[in-house]
């Protein structure tokens, strides 16, 4: 793979959404919005929810640049589509670790999202409260 080729994928979480591009270097590096990782996510758990992805594989996915633009949502949400669109784009490179990723929960894209308010209630599912008078 040449260096100007990448591989590209979405990832999503709640209303946040990453596109994702990976590129084959001599060593990892991580840029969110064109900044580094560290200074985008604060949370060293935050910076480990983007980079466990590439630990749990084998020593050939250590040699990528990654390159992520990412909207909506909060930083939480932020970092596991990034990690989603990691794994979609590293398993449009090579079907044979869909195995692993799968085991490991990285392609399973959490459903979970806020509940519309709905009409006559405070918010989407607590009611006003009852009075007899």
């Amino acid at each position: 793979m040449a260096n100007s080729t990448y591989i590209e994928a979405v990832g999503r979480r709640k209303t946040a959404s990453a596109r994702v591009r990976l590129t084959r270097a001599n060593n990892t590096t991580v840029t969110v919005n064109d900044k580094e990782l560290t200074t985008y996510f604060p949370y060293v758990t935050l910076q480990n929810m983007v980079t466990s992805i590439l630990k749990s594989e084998d020593a050939g996915i250590e040699n990528y640049t990654i390159t992520a633009k990412v909207t909506g949502g909060g930083i939480s949400s932020q970092a596991e589509a990034i990690r989603l669109g990691i794994a979609r784009a590293l398993l449009k490179e090579d079907l044979s670790r869909r195995t692993i990723l799968k085991a490991k929960g990285y392609l399973k894209r959490d459903p979970r999202a806020v509940e519309r308010k709905k009409p006559g209630l405070r918010k989407a599912r607590k009611r006003p409260a009852w009075s007899k008078r």
